[in-house]
């Protein structure tokens, strides 16, 4: 492969424990219980707004547009003041990118997470240097599983001429899946994130459960 493109969440970072932080805080102001980790882990897919109408769902908070608007910029506040705080990358990723940075490979990261987020994320949990782009999901009109965002990012990457099969996208989702059957590269689906679906029904090229396959996979 002559170029990697990762998602973020569910693929690189665990970032469930701090969107469940958030989630509690914004329960706590409407004088809601919580609702617990794994039930937010089931919720998270598809950006913040559909986490956040999932929440209210299963509490019973309003529903109207109004609502939901206040309901989402109060989870982002509360969010956006502890990105990281519970945050891990999981096993296997930071050797991961060090291999395949030292081997020369481009990366790049191909994320529905806003891009400022992101890029704060990446920062905190010194990972900025491992991508020569990233795009978040307001970079373009277009988020994923449409095809521009993963095809914007590969074109920033190496001589900027490289093709879609010398690529390898690597994410953990049902919306990852797609966006590499309509973007067209290899796709190496990571086991242990929050996809929903049955592995064998996600089309892929690879599957792998720790980062050292992929590693191993990509270096081969």
């Amino acid at each position: 492969m002559k170029a990697v493109i990762f998602d973020l969440d569910g693929t690189l970072i665990d970032s469930v424990p701090d969107l469940h932080g958030a989630s509690e805080k914004l329960l706590q102001d409407q004088g809601k219980s919580p609702l617990d980790l794994p039930t937010i882990r089931s919720f998270v897919g598809n950006g913040v707004a559909n986490l956040v109408e999932r929440i209210s769902k299963a509490t019973d908070l309003p529903l109207d547009e109004a609502s939901q608007k206040s309901f989402i910029k109060a989870f982002l506040d509360h969010y956006n003041a502890a990105l990281t705080g519970r945050t891990t990358l999981y096993p296997g990723v930071r050797d991961c990118l060090d291999a395949l940075a030292e081997a020369g490979i481009p990366m790049g990261l191909c994320t529905n997470k806003p891009e400022a987020q992101t890029l704060l994320i990446l920062k905190e949990l010194d990972m900025a240097h491992y991508f020569g782009k990233v795009i978040g999901g307001d970079s373009l009109p277009q988020r994923k599983p449409a095809a521009e965002p993963l095809l914007t990012t590969l074109s920033a990457l190496g001589d900027g001429n490289l093709s879609v099969d010398q690529c390898l996208y690597v994410g953990d989702s049902e919306v990852d899946a797609e966006t590499a059957r309509v973007a067209g590269p290899a796709f190496a689906l990571y086991s242990e994130g929050y996809r929903k679906a049955p592995l064998e029904s996600l089309p892929h090229t690879f599957s792998f459960s720790h980062f050292d396959a992929l590693r191993a996979y990509v270096l081969a």
